[in-house]
């Protein structure tokens, strides 16, 4: 999957940047935009600023903070002046994106404190079309981008929201700022980077409905794979990915992850779920891994995180794997990981109803 996020960056601050320079002689500060509290000049420069902002944490990498740093305007800066500003920021977010490594990940704190280039040209991305969005509906103005930048956010930074029929009034459900017929209005919202579970020699990295749907598709997902990856139990959990993405059930902590080596930045494999915990705060979890990979502890080192990160949290009290009878690599794997076997009625229970070729072994691990 090419990283296309400089791309998206780019195309929405000329379209914004487009319609604006129409109305430069009007009166920008005294006219408020939309339902913000901010004048329309005040969101203008809330876009450069946040435009900056993200290409400098980006390209510095810094990883527990904001850097402290923001724009004061010259004296007497007009409003064409104040769009160079936003054009020029642009410029260095997509700058940022295009030439920042594959693996390169940066502060932010929402909602788990990190993220990626693609993630950062997303924020990029939605800053520009809803600010635009605000500042076009105080001014009077028509502004409706092109249908692909609004996909680009959704698929990346708002894997929680159903996909609509329209990618732009989808995202401004998703934000508070419109409706959509089958859906209740919004007052609070909040986007999603990937989440990035961390392990010795590996890291856990959330798979996006993009990615999926790429991974899906014959694709990579845009991860640089081993010589014999993605596996096929990767592209069908992307499958799964899609389907809870696409039904509005997908929830990023319980997705699937690609597990990448931090010795070269390779996927060896990917981890997930099979959805959310059940009422009993039960969640079922698989694995896949590469023939090439195997033999070198991956599969338990990355499943003795993921599981570890999961029972920390409130709504999970134990992790499942259902494994074939005569899958003893696989048994052995999630025993080093800390499962054991479930009791006999507690394993007929569990797979009851389940295909499989012969009997299945239900190992659980809890708090």
């Amino acid at each position: 999957m090419r990283n296309v996020g400089g791309e998206r960056v780019q195309e929405a601050v000329a379209g914004s940047v487009a319609l604006l320079r129409t109305v430069t002689d009007r009166d920008w500060e005294g006219v408020g935009a939309g339902r913000l509290e901010w004048s329309c000049r005040a969101t203008v420069l809330h876009i450069a600023s946040d435009l900056i902002a993200y290409a400098g944490q980006l390209a510095g990498r810094a990883q527990s903070a904001y850097v402290p740093f923001g724009i004061t305007l010259d004296d007497g800066t007009d409003n064409d002046g104040l769009l160079d500003v936003v054009e020029t920021t642009g410029a260095l977010l997509t700058a940022a994106v295009r030439t920042a490594p594959r693996e390169a990940r940066a502060f932010h704190p929402y909602p788990f404190r990190s993220a990626n280039r693609e993630g950062f040209a997303a924020m990029g991305v939605a800053e520009v079309l809803l600010h635009t969005h605000d500042i076009a509906e105080g001014l009077g103005l028509a502004y409706e981008p092109a249908p692909e930048l609004a996909e680009f956010v959704l698929t990346r930074i708002f894997p929680q929201v159903r996909p609509g029929p329209d990618h732009w009034r989808t995202l401004l459900w998703a934000t508070g700022r419109g409706e959509l017929p089958d859906r209740a209005a919004l007052t609070e919202w909040r986007w999603h980077n990937n989440l990035v579970v961390p392990a010795d020699r590996l890291t856990l990295q959330g798979v996006t409905p993009a990615s999926a749907a790429d991974l899906a598709a014959g694709g990579d997902g845009g991860f640089a794979w081993v010589e014999d990856g993605p596996c096929d139990g990767t592209r069908e959990a992307a499958k799964m990915v899609l389907k809870g993405y696409e039904g509005g059930v997908h929830r990023a902590e319980f997705g699937v992850f690609a597990l990448v080596r931090r010795e070269d930045g390779r996927a060896v494999g990917a981890m997930g779920f099979h959805g959310a915990p059940d009422e009993d705060g039960r969640v079922e979890i698989g694995y896949d891994l590469t023939e090439s990979s195997r033999g070198n502890g991956y599969a338990t080192e990355a499943l003795n995180a993921l599981a570890a990160h999961a029972l920390a949290r409130d709504d999970v009290r134990a992790v499942i794997a259902i494994i074939d009878h005569d899958n003893v690599p696989s048994q052995s794997v999630v025993t080093r990981a800390g499962f054991t076997r479930a009791a006999l009625d507690e394993e007929r229970a569990t797979s009851e109803g389940r295909e499989a070729d012969g009997p299945l072994r239900v190992y659980v691990r809890t708090a």
